[in-house]
């Protein structure tokens, strides 16, 4: 049987439904269908998830009478919408056989979690002064600014996954997990949502471990994992074991409002699933790191 890869994509690398930074989504959108066609190409089954923070942040803020969860449900389908499209297009001018399926994923979480006392998750546009004074929000500083945070608890199950495993098998391109999923707890006999943004990058790990995928790429906006970054002795690393890199967590290297969720992602998938590739790197840059020569890949040993 062909490798399976799941490649996790950043909600920021699409477009936003306020339309802004409209040609650079576009630019990184056609890398990350440039890496799908080159890891099929390569024999590659894929599988892809992604990331929602701004399109959600930004439906909640619209209309909060719908529940988190819904909106989760929702941007799953706007999304999955908009890469399914732009997939089955490029295939269908390349003639190649496959054809993308849309899952809209379910995730149980545990009630109890932590994460729904204490929010993390950022979700929508970096906010202004007026809106960090005058919004009944829970708000954190990100690198990147003032964000609105809800709670993210740990991915538990894969509600949907003999589904997924069911289309790789038939060599869909799935697109899954959007958003990390739609976050769900079990009460009496039936499922309920709840209103939580469960982390993509967590998800994918699990999906990929559950899977047993030959390999876990996570698309973001930097080329590789860096420490001491933005300082004079900063290092770019092609490689790093899971020993080194909770030396660097201890010691404060990736924060939690940036790195530090892709990287534990990353780490869980090395140590759980032993063999598998855990690599982050650039869109664009996806077979290049599958063979070691970009990004930075993860190992157990």
């Amino acid at each position: 049987m062909s490798p399976t890869v799941v490649y996790a994509l950043g909600g920021n690398a699409l477009e936003s439904p306020t339309g802004d930074s409209q040609e650079e989504s576009a630019l990184v959108l056609a890398k990350v269908m440039s890496d799908v066609i080159d890891l099929l190409e390569a024999g590659w089954r894929v599988v892809l998830t992604h990331g929602n923070g701004p399109q959600v942040g930004h439906l909640l803020s619209l209309d909060q009478s719908i529940s988190l969860d819904e909106w989760v449900s929702a941007t799953q389908g706007m999304i999955g919408h908009e890469l399914s499209l732009n997939l089955d297009s490029i295939l269908a001018r390349r003639g190649r056989p496959e054809r993308t399926a849309i899952v809209v994923t379910r995730v149980e979480v545990d009630a109890t979690d932590p994460g729904f006392q204490w929010p993390t998750k950022p979700v929508g546009p970096v906010l202004n002064d007026d809106d960090v004074m005058s919004k009944d929000w829970d708000i954190a500083q990100t690198e990147n600014g003032a964000r609105r945070v809800v709670a993210s608890p740990l991915p538990m199950r894969i509600l949907d996954l003999d589904v997924i495993r069911a289309l790789v098998s038939q060599r869909a391109i799935v697109i899954c997990g959007g958003g990390g999923g739609i976050p769900v707890v079990k009460k009496g006999d039936h499922f309920v949502g709840v209103p939580a943004v469960v982390d993509k990058d967590r998800l994918s790990a699990l999906l990929a471990i559950k899977l047993q995928a030959d390999a876990l790429i996570i698309s973001t906006a930097v080329d590789a994992i860096r420490t001491d970054f933005g300082n004079e002795n900063e290092i770019v690393h092609l490689k790093l074991t899971v020993d080194e890199v909770m030396k660097y967590m201890a010691e404060g290297e990736f924060p939690s409002g940036s790195m530090g969720p892709k990287v534990a992602s990353l780490v869980e998938a090395a140590v759980h699933a032993p063999g598998l590739l855990s690599v982050l790197c650039q869109p664009g840059d996806a077979l290049g790191a599958l063979r070691g020569q970009l990004g930075t890949t993860i190992t157990n040993r």
